[in-house]
Formats: C-alpha cells, structure tokens, sequence
C-alpha cells in the first residue's frame, strides 16, 4: 500500500547508483581519447590500456565495447578496436549545431547573467590566457570548455543546457587540434563576447557567439583538408604505441 502510494506521487527518493568498474574505465579511456592522448585511428590493444589502467583485461573490453556504442572506437573483426576517426562530415555537422546552440546560449546569457556571473566568465577567460601563454594547451583546452559551458549555464535555460552538454565532449575532441593554431585570438573573442554579455546586448552577443564558433570550425575544417589522406585499412602494428599517462588529462 505504501509503495503504491510512493509510486503514485513520485515522491520516492532517487538512490545513487554506485559507479563500476567498466564505467570508471570507460570515463578514464574517453578522456585520453579526448585529450587527445589516443589519436584518431591508434590502435586500442586491451593488455596495454588495463595495464596503464590497472585494472584486468576485462572492463577494458566491456569499457570498449559501450565506446564503439556511443561511436567513440570502432570495433573491426579480425583487427580489434582502434579510436574513431570523425570523418570531414561529421565534425563539420556537429560543429554547426554547436554553432546554433552557443548563439543562443550567448543571446540569453546577455539578458539574464548578472554581474556574479560574468565576474566568472572574466576569471575563466583570464586563467584561459595564462594557460595559453604558458604553452599549456590541455589547461586552455579546459577552460575554453568551462568558459562556454558556464555561458550555457548564465543562459537560463536548462533545455538548451542540456543540449549543448551533449556535444560538448566532441567539441573539445575537434578543438584540440586547433586550439594553438587559434591562439590568441579565440580568447580576445572570448573578451569581447564577456563585454556583449555585461552590457546586455543580446543582438551583439549572438553575433560575437556566431563568428567565434565559425572561426574553430572553420579552422579545423582548414586543417583535416591539409592533413595526407589516411589508408583505408590502417596497420594496426602501425598504430600501437601506449598513450600519455592518465596524470597527463
């Protein structure tokens, strides 16, 4: 009678699923993957990722196997698992819809942020710079990432929020490589997006948004055209080397 009753009012608590094995793996070889530690197309051989993982052969293949499902690695028979490699299409799809979700984060984060917020957009930005002119580009990686998640979140709308985190780890993925070549000039936009939002000007925030957005993809676009074609059946003896350490992301 009481469960019933709980059951109909959905006032029962939710209880935290403990976290396992296979997906503290998973997480931990998405991030190298990420970060760009396991290159796209690198041979992913299971004794090499548990033995750097410490853990056993097996939530690495269970860890590998939910990965080839969320279209991370793929999964050849008769060769094993190597990381996805995105093709020019599909980056330049999903940064597009990026491109649409951040120009309007920006929008309405120029009508409902307050000054607490953009404060923590100009400190972001500010130790984004310092980690640029310190060459480290895994920290610049990073605080772009929290830079336009926060903007997301000063939007105000948790639909639009929860959107944009669903890409936002294939944007990070696809901005690495060009985060260098971007430099300097992906944070004074950023600059000068914080200034839109301050000012509360939407129309001048979602065109700052729009072009700063056009510019990453335009240039990771720029730099997989200059890139030498890739065999269409990779060696995988050429592809196995042990990734970075995990201290590494």
């Amino acid at each position: 009678m009481v469960r019933s009753e709980l059951a109909n009012s959905g006032a029962a608590p939710k209880i935290p699923r403990p976290t396992t094995l296979r997906e503290s793996v998973f997480e931990a070889i998405l991030e190298l993957i990420v970060n760009g530690s396991l290159s796209p197309g690198q041979h992913l051989a299971e004794s090499e990722l548990a033995e750097l993982l410490g853990v056993s052969r097996q939530p690495v293949r269970e860890a590998l196997q939910m990965l080839s499902g969320e279209g991370w690695v793929d999964l050849r028979p008769g060769h094993g698992a190597f990381v996805h490699a995105p093709t020019v299409q599909e980056a330049d799809q999903l940064l597009a819809v990026r491109a649409l979700l951040e120009t309007e984060s920006a929008r309405l984060a120029a009508l409902n942020s307050d000054a607490a917020g953009v404060a923590r957009l100009r400190e972001v930005c500010a130790r984004g710079l310092r980690a640029l002119e310190a060459d480290d580009i895994d920290a610049s990686v990073a605080a772009n990432s929290e830079l336009h998640a926060l903007i997301t979140e000063l939007s105000g709308n948790a639909v639009l929020a929860e959107l944009a985190s669903q890409v936002s780890r294939r944007v990070r993925w696809y901005h690495t490589p060009v985060a260098r070549q971007r430099g300097r000039d992906s944070w004074e936009e950023h600059d000068q997006l914080i200034n839109a939002i301050e000012a509360r000007d939407e129309i001048r925030a979602a065109e700052i948004m729009r072009d700063h957005t056009e510019h990453t993809r335009s240039s990771y676009l720029e730099q997989r055209a200059a890139e030498p074609a890739e065999p269409q059946e990779p060696a995988p003896a050429a592809r196995r080397r042990r990734p970075r350490s995990l201290s590494a992301s």
